[in-house]
């Protein structure tokens, strides 16, 4: 009986381990990818895009669209209180 549990432990540490070296590696791997990623394609600046696509957006729509959002966080506010 001993020998079951000394060999079903011996077992489960095995298995530990290798879960251990797997998820190491992993994470390594995942970190060279990602530098080579970054490395080779970096990101486009986003501040060109942003200012072309609000720039095309008439100020009544913003406004018409700010109060609606106000008008139901409003309303639905005094729904959860009661």
């Amino acid at each position: 009986m001993a020998e079951l549990m000394s060999s079903g432990i011996e077992l489960m540490f095995a298995g530990m381990v290798i879960v251990f070296l797997f998820l190491a590696m992993l994470v390594v791997a995942i970190n060279i990818m990602s530098s080579f990623i970054q490395r080779f394609f970096p990101e486009a600046p986003l501040l060109g895009m942003a200012s072309s696509v609000s720039g095309g957006v008439d100020k009544s729509i913003v406004a018409a669209i700010t109060a609606a959002v106000h008008q139901y966080r409003h309303e639905h506010k005094l729904i959860k209180d009661k």
